[in-house]
């Protein structure tokens, strides 16, 4: 059985390890999700993001694409393609963004964790 709440912490750690990502990013890629939803976020991170945002997206995308290991949120090629099949499924839609929004706190935490640990 796959722990998603241990692969959405493990994925946060490896979000906020990423070059220039910091806790602005990751709560700005947040409050989008929150806000407008998955479809969004994704968009914001790609055109807003800058380097730092592309990477996040990336992360993000690749882990819907693994998870849950039977059945994947999210199919492979053209991202926002796949997210539009994706919104096709209202339960699997909001099963995602539950996932990428524990992800990002969890992202969150380890950013400031980190930006505490360097001053």
């Amino acid at each position: 059985m796959q722990n998603l709440d241990v692969e959405c912490a493990e994925l946060g750690r490896k979000l906020a390890q990423l070059d220039k990502v910091d806790d602005k990013t990751l709560t700005s890629a947040l409050s989008v999700l929150e806000e407008q939803g998955v479809y969004a976020c994704f968009l914001s991170l790609n055109a807003q993001g800058g380097p730092a945002g592309r990477n996040v997206s990336a992360k993000l995308a690749n882990f819907l694409q693994k998870v849950p290991a039977e059945s994947p949120l999210l199919g492979n090629g053209d991202l926002f393609t796949a997210l539009q099949a994706l919104a096709g499924d209202l339960d699997k839609l909001l099963f995602a963004r539950d996932l990428l929004r524990q992800a990002l706190v969890y992202g969150r935490y380890h950013a400031k964790a980190r930006e505490a640990k360097a001053q």
